[in-house]
């Protein structure tokens, strides 16, 4: 069955069953029935309350909350409290970060709720596009929104902006007479008009032949519903670290249950014992630091130009190993530039300054300016600008502009020339213009300089170069493939006397010139893509841009080094179709994808992670949103649409490559900073359990009771877990290799440091409390509260020791991080103001202890320091091996 862009306009308009002039309104309602409204299912924002109640969906929240349930039931009130005050707090704290995300990526337009200018009963009237059917006739102008998928049956100059579904960074002329047989991608189906584009230039009328989610852009707002986003790595990390910590604490509580039973312990001293145990296990503190450390992470990314949506994608953007990139205002500034002009005497120009404005100069190759005052160059910028419909004026500070983009980067040489562009059309009358129409492929005016008839046109070289004497065709071809090899869109510049207006009988033209437009580079784009490489990171290109322009312009980037790692949209379907087994192996070496449709995009996407990436990708138009959502990061440029945005997890406010580049930086940052968290709070954790198996093992009281334990846990230890989240960054992580995104968390080195550092830790605290009951015969109250400040003090000399796991305590600057000594200050002074508040001191049973005592405690806590000093030394001797 063919397609509407394969169907003639008169078989078009039968197939679908209407009329020249429209349809009847009678018509309307049994189509309107039949196919309903012309709207695409939309992405509803996230409520408040449903971002609220998301963050309880975790398995250590469940944990924590299954212990305040436990602690309720066996009358540990002041322990439920405590536990359910921390997981309201985090919850607070996820859902002011998540909901202040999702207002910065709201706001965002509508793709297809305009109205239309349609012909019914042969009237012509305006209705919402919602209203429209298949079959209805509507009428395009400039400036218009297209309101559904047309083929067109009308065109004048119609001109159609087209990047959000395809990616091409040219508008595209529309002609409806054209009739293909093969199968073509959106961006060449150029009799077809689609649904969301937007009409720069001209009029023109087409059929309704798609609606809704049957167009163009509702097929991939559709598509999307059927694609499940990915969980960002550490969301994985932390449900493994979760189940496998319950277990563990489970285990835990069972063993020791045993050994006390086996003891002789009555039930309930046990099942207090398990609940205790528990308590330690548990890292209650945890929820609420990894919320504030990606919180942190996430304003940090924020002051380099990159807005996180979802939390967890702060840390995931640090595991990527590859990020699939579109090119059109990411790598290059998406404004076409003039960069080279070949005068008729063969000599080259440079032309300076980027986009839409006259800043920059023209100059021979020696360096040298040229102005107006060359009689070449005069004459070449006046055939630029003779039939040119671009507009570009200078407004105080800034530049206005509109019209075709070649049109308006013409206009900026008359500027760079050193004249306004009315200066070279001053003597000048026009008769007549030709207009440009895409089987033309080029435009053209008739104008006199007196009672001499003239005619000047600018277009493709092929199309210019017939006109051309045999020494100007060979000078126009010659350059042309140079300029063409160099990446440069060319067009060729002519004009002469003639007798008539006959455009048939123009007769032999005289060469101006050829002109090199390009879309330039992100000057900072091939600095960061190097910088991804080095931190491991491939990049790709994948765009819906011409395979020759998409390649050149890779190779200047350093993502292609030849020919051979492009492939075109083309050939993706063809693997596809003819031999789906071999795409994995085909598709593993390509770094250029060119003329791809979004579906296709996706597809690569899919591939990539079928490959074992872990795949970021970009993208501003609708095209893009499915490959966003299959994704494992979604990165949607700040000016792209919001069904991009919607489907994305960060948006980059600058749409520049060098800011995905600081992303990753920021992203590895903030996943160190969360293993120095977790290093903290595990080893410390660890430590409690002993504390708590060793006594009932020799059959020794508790040093802590369970609601103490969760003050150390929650106050304390939570206030410099948190303070860890503000360590500075380290340059040094871009130089590193990606994590896999299965790796643990727990690595050889994180066991080894938390074993370690617990063990020093629980020996000392024993030892102090084994001294203070059976040597020096304390009071057991007081002899616990001694051993509580014991504990303290550790945690604070140890939280030095998590601000690296491998430096030295001395050779990390303070000044780096100024809140870690606010944060142990406080966990001292918050603990000492215990011990004296009424109520307070009582529900944690505390009392104050003297200077004496604290005076002494403090040496002893030093010794985790030492301990862990020596640990790093023979870790660093072993790594480098001997000598």
């Amino acid at each position: 069955m063919k397609t509407w862009y394969q169907l003639s306009i008169e078989e078009a308009i039968s197939s679908i069953n209407s009329t020249w002039d429209g349809l009847s309104s009678a018509e309307i309602a049994e189509r309107r029935a039949k196919f309903g409204l012309n709207k695409i299912p939309r992405h509803k924002g996230k409520s408040l309350l449903s971002i609220f109640f998301s963050q309880f969906l975790s398995p250590l929240i469940y944990v924590l909350i299954g212990a305040a349930i436990i602690s309720f039931i066996v009358s540990e009130i002041s322990d439920g409290i405590f536990i359910l005050i921390i997981i309201t707090i985090n919850a607070i704290l996820g859902t002011w970060q998540e909901y202040k995300a999702e207002s910065s990526a709201e706001a965002l337009q509508q793709m297809i709720h305009v109205h239309a200018r349609i012909k019914r009963d042969g009237k012509i009237i305006t209705v919402d596009a919602e209203e429209l059917v298949p079959g209805d006739l509507v009428l395009l102008e400039s400036g218009l929104k297209i309101p559904a998928d047309l083929r067109l049956i009308h065109s004048n100059e119609l001109l159609v902006e087209e990047s959000l579904l395809t990616g091409e960074s040219m508008a595209i002329y529309k002609d409806e007479k054209q009739v293909f047989d093969n199968e073509l991608a959106i961006g060449d189906q150029i009799n077809m008009a689609f649904a969301a584009t937007t009409v720069l230039k001209g009029r023109g009328s087409g059929i309704v032949v798609h609606t809704g989610s049957r167009t163009e852009i509702g097929k991939i707002a559709s598509s999307l519903s059927t694609t499940l986003p990915e969980k960002p790595p550490l969301v994985n990390r932390m449900e493994a670290f979760s189940k496998n910590m319950s277990v563990a604490v489970l285990v835990i509580c069972t063993i020791l249950g045993v050994v006390g039973y086996l003891r002789g312990m009555p039930a309930t001293e046990i099942f207090f014992f398990m609940v205790a145990a528990g308590v330690s296990a548990i890292p209650e503190g945890l929820p609420v630091a990894l919320t504030v450390a990606l919180a942190i992470g996430t304003n940090r990314m924020a002051k380099r130009n990159v807005i996180v949506r979802r939390l967890p994608a702060v840390e995931g953007l640090g595991s990527c190993t590859l990020i699939a990139s579109d090119k059109t205002g990411t790598l290059t500034m998406d404004q076409q530039s003039v960069k080279t002009i070949l005068l008729p005497d063969g000599k080259r120009l440079t032309v300076s300054g980027d986009g839409y404005s006259g800043n920059g100069a023209i100059t021979h190759q020696d360096g040298k300016a040229i102005t107006a005052a060359d009689e070449l160059l005069f004459n070449f910028l006046q055939s630029a600008l003779l039939s040119n419909e671009g507009i570009l004026r200078k407004l105080e500070n800034k530049w206005e502009h509109s019209g075709d983009a070649v049109d308006v980067a013409l206009r900026a040489l008359a500027y760079k020339a050193g004249q306004n562009p009315a200066f070279f059309t001053k003597d000048i009358s026009i008769v007549q213009l030709v207009p440009y129409e895409s089987e033309n492929k080029y435009s053209g005016v008739f104008y006199t300089i007196g009672e001499q008839l003239y005619f000047s046109m600018k277009g493709a070289v092929e199309v210019v170069s017939r006109h051309l004497s045999h020494t100007g065709k060979e000078l126009c071809f010659n350059e042309s493939e140079a300029m063409a090899a160099d990446g440069f869109r060319v067009l060729a510049l002519a004009a002469g006397k003639v007798e008539t207006t006959d455009i048939s009988k123009i007769g032999e033209l005289e060469l101006n010139g050829l002109v090199g437009l390009i879309d330039p580079l992100r000057p900072e784009a091939i600095e960061a893509i190097n910088l991804c490489r080095e931190a491991g990171i491939e990049v790709a290109m994948v765009t819906g841009d011409h395979p020759a322009t998409a390649l050149t312009i890779s190779k200047r980037l350093g993502i292609a080094g030849t020919n051979d790692q492009l492939m075109t949209g083309k050939e993706l379907a063809a693997i596809e179709q003819n031999a789906p087994e071999t795409l994995l192996k085909t598709i593993a070496n390509k770094t250029v994808f060119a003329r791809v449709t979004p579906l296709q995009k996706k597809l690569i996407v899919d591939s990539k992670k079928a490959l074992g990436h872990y795949v970021a990708v970009t993208g501003d138009g609708v095209n893009d949103a499915p490959a966003l959502k299959s994704a494992h990061i979604g990165i949607a440029m700040g000016s792209g649409t919001d069904l991009t945005k919607d489907n994305s997890s960060i948006i980059i406010t600058d749409n520049n490559f060098a800011s995905i580049a600081a992303g990753v930086e920021e992203g590895r940052n903030t996943y160190n900073n969360l293993r120095k968290i977790i290093y903290l709070l595990i080893s410390t954790g660890l430590a409690e359990i002993v504390l708590v198996a060793i006594p009932i093992i020799v059959g020794m009281p508790l040093p802590f009771k369970a609601v103490q334990l969760l003050w150390l846990n929650l106050v304390t230890n939570g206030i410099q877990d948190i303070a860890l989240a503000f360590e500075k960054g380290d340059s040094s992580v871009m130089k590193q290799s990606p994590r896999k995104p299965n790796e643990s968390i727990f690595d050889r080195q994180m066991v080894l440091q938390v074993f370690i550092s617990a063990g020093i830790m629980s020996i000392v605290t024993f030892s102090c409390w084994y001294l203070l009951l059976n040597i020096w015969h304390y009071e057991e109250k007081h002899a616990r509260v001694i051993v509580i400040m014991l504990m303290v003090f550790l945690q604070n000399f140890h939280v030095l020791n998590c601000r690296s796991e491998s430096a030295s305590v001395f050779s990390v600057k303070l000044h780096h991080n100024y809140v870690i000594l606010i944060g142990i200050t406080l966990a001292q002074l918050v603990h000492i103001c215990a011990a004296y508040m009424p109520g307070l001191k009582d529900m944690l049973h505390l009392e104050p202890i003297s200077w004496l005592e604290w005076g002494l405690l403090l040496p002893a806590a030093l010794l985790i320091i030492a301990g862990m000093e020596l640990f790093k030394t023979i870790s660093v001797i072993n790594k480098k091996g001997p000598s």
